[in-house]
């Protein structure tokens, strides 16, 4: 079964793709890197609806996403972005947790698997 690699540099992909299944690094929000946690979600969430797609896929085919905020208490923030962005009755596994990311201008990281 063959590996395909997106987004591939020294370090790290931003997907790789084994069989059927779509594997997403966690993701910044680089264009919104410093900005609200609303506006660091929509980014995040528009990279990953761009790398489902190089995938051959797309976000109703979520099987589980884990999110990364700086802060907890701005767990509903990121929802309010979340809940209009996800499709109901193709929610996947989710869990949120808190965590300190890689640079204190990111506030949100949001890594996810999906099927093809």
């Amino acid at each position: 079964m063959t590996i395909t690699r997106i987004g591939a540099g020294p370090r790290m992909s931003k997907a790789v793709v084994h069989g059927n299944t779509v594997y997403l690094a966690g993701q910044v929000a680089d264009a919104a890197k410093g900005q609200s946690v609303a506006a660091q979600t929509k980014d995040i969430l528009a990279q990953i609806d761009g790398l489902l797609a190089q995938a051959g896929t797309d976000k109703t085919k979520l099987l589980s996403v884990n999110i990364w905020l700086a802060d907890i208490s701005t767990f509903s923030e990121m929802n309010s972005v979340w809940d209009t962005w996800i499709v109901v009755g193709s929610t996947p596994a989710r869990a949120t947790v808190e965590a300190k990311l890689a640079a204190p201008e990111y506030t949100v990281e949001i890594a996810a698997i999906a099927a093809r």
